[in-house]
């Protein structure tokens, strides 16, 4: 039987690090992406993508911001992470079907804009955590402060950014419907950036929330809800490490989840880098998931195939 895995593509990869994020440049990044993923699909693999949205929805944020002064009303978050679901599946979509087509590959690629119901209550509403947008300078993200009331942390030491409130996703709405596509064959394109937030309110009523879902932890969500065996975390590294950036790095090939918890609690893996991912992965196994692999874009099929990148597993 082909396996189904969910493939979750980080924001980072669609605008790399030091370009504007021209539209041009988002359509190549995402392009040259998608070359592993064409290979798991010609091996039988059955697929849902996902995909982060941190510099694409900043990018909205500045342009809503530098609307104001020209008397036009500015979008909540909650609606700019449904127009990047739109905008980036629309990217991801058309690049896949294209390459799927040119391979002689008879499959359909679907982007579905998914809703995921959080607790209106969880901490992270009070205490915004999770980065977002471009990086900053000291002196610029003093001035944003400053000027518009936001969060701005240090985020690694690669500059300042943006936080904001990033509840954990409970449910998604188009869970069952993306579950029988994907069985079905299609490609599916879902929990982009995390997802639309909403709660449901006193009367069961769903109603936005402005923050932003970690993309890590919806996506471990939809492989469970979906029932995929492997959750698939793409990111910048080949593989996992502790003491990173360091001449004392350790590159990890497979991790337990204690071994990867340990390390967590040791302050191996930073919030605004491989925590979250970590942590997502925990979940999906903790919550009956099988197995986790994190690598990177360029090494996905060799991944697969056993020649590098980190497996997460029991």
């Amino acid at each position: 039987m082909a396996k189904t895995a969910v493939l979750a593509l980080g924001g980072n990869a669609i605008i790399q690090a030091g370009q504007k994020g021209t539209i041009t440049q988002q359509f190549t990044n995402t392009r040259e992406s998608l070359e592993g993923v064409v290979d798991l699909i010609q091996q039988g693999y059955k697929l849902a993508i996902t995909h982060g949205n941190g510099p694409q929805v900043g990018n909205l944020l500045i342009q809503q911001l530098a609307g104001i002064d020209k008397n036009i009303a500015p979008l909540p978050l909650g609606v700019l992470n449904a127009a990047t679901e739109g905008t980036m599946g629309y990217m991801i979509e058309q690049s896949l079907q294209n390459r799927l087509y040119k391979n002689h590959i008879n499959r359909n690629v679907i982007t579905i804009v998914s809703q995921v119901r959080v607790d209106k209550d969880d901490p992270s509403i009070l205490a915004p955590s999770k980065p977002v947008g471009p990086f900053f300078t000291q002196v610029q993200a003093e001035t944003f402060a400053a000027k518009y009331g936001w969060n701005m942390v240090e985020d690694a030491g690669r500059g300042y950014r943006q936080v904001v409130p990033s509840p954990r996703p409970l449910e998604i709405v188009q869970a069952p419907t993306i579950k029988q596509l994907v069985e079905d064959g299609h490609v599916v394109i879902a929990c982009g950036g995390g997802g639309i937030p909403y709660y449901l309110d006193a009367d069961g009523n769903q109603e936005g929330l402005d923050a932003v879902i970690d993309k890590d932890f919806a996506s471990a969500l939809l492989a469970l809800e979906i029932k995929a065996d492997l959750l698939v975390i793409l990111t910048g590294v080949e593989k996992v490490a502790i003491n990173f950036g360091t001449e004392n790095q350790i590159d990890l090939n497979e991790m337990s989840i204690e071994e990867a918890l340990k390390y967590h609690k040791d302050g191996q893996f930073p919030k605004g880098s491989m925590g979250p991912k970590i942590l997502a992965a925990v979940d999906f196994i903790q919550n009956g998931g099988k197995e986790v692999l994190i690598t990177s874009i360029e090494k996905i099929v060799d991944a697969f195939a056993g020649k590098t990148g980190t497996r997460i597993h029991k």
